[in-house]
């Protein structure tokens, strides 16, 4: 299992509506160019190991070998866009079983309220070399 060269790597349902909007949001927000993108059903995903999606899984973070599921995907990520959103990170503070179950509910519900998308919103001819597939 070898890791591309680069950032963290910010895994997402490929057929989520909910989670295009997601990564659209940290992809705009990340100045730096930090992460990078693939989707859970692509070749980069299987390559690393990372399994998805299941019902609970919308986002995972691939970095240095680790993944962070759920809530603590979230947390890592606010974290890493720094600024503002690091603030966010106070959500630590909440008892893992109580984030993770909030997370849980948004994901079974992601696919009623948001919908299904097979098309991501950040541009596909990114020159950073920062999508994967």
């Amino acid at each position: 299992m070898t890791e591309p060269a680069g950032g963290p790597i910010l895994f997402y349902d490929g057929e989520c509506a909910l989670c295009h909007k997601a990564v659209r949001f940290v992809y705009t927000r990340d100045g730096a160019g930090v992460f990078r993108y693939a989707p859970l059903q692509g070749k980069t995903a299987a390559r690393l190991g990372v399994s998805g999606p299941g019902p609970g899984e919308t986002l995972v973070l691939y970095e240095n070998g680790a993944i962070l599921e759920r809530s603590d995907a979230v947390l890592r990520i606010v974290t890493l866009l720094g600024g503002f959103w690091g603030w966010f990170r106070v959500f630590r503070i909440v008892p893992r079983p109580i984030r993770d179950a909030l997370y849980r509910f948004v994901a079974r519900i992601r696919f009623r309220v948001f919908g299904k998308s097979d098309v991501c919103l950040i541009p596909e001819r990114d020159q950073s070399g920062r999508l994967l597939d």
